[in-house]
């Protein structure tokens, strides 16, 4: 067996969430309790019980962008494919093309939104050594209010082959969700309510907010013979001096810091990478795998992951490998709904 192996697993198709439970709260929670070495199941509404007075849930208030574009090709009329990543200063993007037929700089595409939205002209400007293209919009509206009108939410292909319905445009989208940036959504982050969100504060628990701007790497699978000759995708994140301050404080008291996600995790512990906890604002390609040791998080939320990813490796490296695997293991044989839609597991 191979080291990447070991991060494999069987997953019965209909286990993986199409859709989102009707009230986002209500998605089933599995405990993974590493002092006991137990399991318990729970749901998400039951975090103002399960967590204690004192601790701080640590969310990423990324805003997810409608970075999914189709199109055609004006010159051809042939159908093209594309995929935001970011922007610059200047209005360029830098997109992921996908299309019939060879692309050539100077050309354009004709992007038609949902079927609702006006049109907008691409120009094709240079096709880049990695394989990703630099464009240039013929308008000269924000890039992230052009996405919004012309973009569509960009859903893994194993949510409906990555075709969205309306609703997806509220629901894969946190509650919380603030600085827009992210090709993908934080996922753990989904499950939570305005109203479950009083109800922590009431209990005396902190929230407390950071940013990291989720990349495409995130979710792509370790090809790689080992993980340590795997190329750790970079992603763009800021942590303030103030949730600095607000997470020492909440050491200080005794309280546990619970990472919303795997995305909140990475950031936290890129801040603490010196020993203590810093500010932090840049890029991180921080990949936690075994034997790390952990410095800035005591708690995670998080979904189910894909088999062999790095999410699943960091994952497994905090809540212990026999552990985690034996938690998969119950959360298939109870059906619990997998993957970015799907219910998630608190390691305590």
């Amino acid at each position: 067996m191979s080291e990447l192996d070991q991060y494999d697993y069987e997953l019965p198709k209909h286990l993986i969430a199409q859709s989102p439970v009707h009230c986002r709260s209500d998605a089933r929670m599995l405990v993974v309790d590493r002092a006991g070495n137990l399991l318990l199941h729970k749901y998400i509404r039951d975090l103002p019980e399960v967590l204690q007075k004192g601790d701080c849930l640590v969310i990423n208030d990324t805003r997810e962008v409608a970075a999914r574009l189709v199109g055609r090709r004006t010159r051809t009329g042939g159908h093209w494919e594309g995929l935001f990543l970011r922007h610059d200063k200047a209005g360029h993007w830098q997109l992921l093309c996908k299309t019939r037929g060879k692309l050539t700089a100077g050309e354009t595409v004709t992007l038609t939104g949902d079927g609702s939205q006006n049109d907008l002209i691409l120009r094709l400007v240079a096709k880049q050594p990695d394989g990703t293209w630099i464009a240039q919009p013929d308008s000269d509206e924000e890039t992230f209010e052009l996405l919004e009108r012309v973009g569509r939410v960009p859903l893994p292909p194993y949510i409906r082959k990555g075709e969205m319905v309306a609703s997806d445009r509220q629901r894969y989208q946190t509650v919380y969700a603030h600085e827009p940036g992210s090709v993908a959504a934080p996922t753990a982050g989904l499950h939570f309510t305005e109203q479950l969100l009083e109800q922590i504060a009431k209990q005396g628990i902190g929230l407390c907010r950071m940013t990291l701007h989720v990349g495409l790497g995130t979710f792509r699978p370790i090809t790689s013979e080992t993980l340590a000759d795997h190329q750790m995708h970079a992603e763009w994140g800021t942590i303030s001096p103030q949730a600095v301050e607000q997470i020492a404080r909440c050491r200080d008291g005794g309280g546990k810091i619970v990472a919303v996600g795997t995305t909140s995790a990475r950031l936290l512990e890129t801040a603490a990478a010196g020993g203590g906890l810093r500010s932090f604002s840049g890029q991180t390609d921080l990949f936690i795998r075994p034997p790390y040791e952990f410095r800035a998080i005591d708690a995670m939320l998080t979904n189910f992951h894909l088999p062999r990813t790095t999410l699943l490796v960091l994952v497994r490296t905090f809540g212990g490998d026999e552990l985690i695997c034996r938690a998969y293991e119950e959360a298939v044989r109870e059906e619990y709904r997998f993957y970015s839609y799907g219910d998630a597991m608190l390691i305590v």
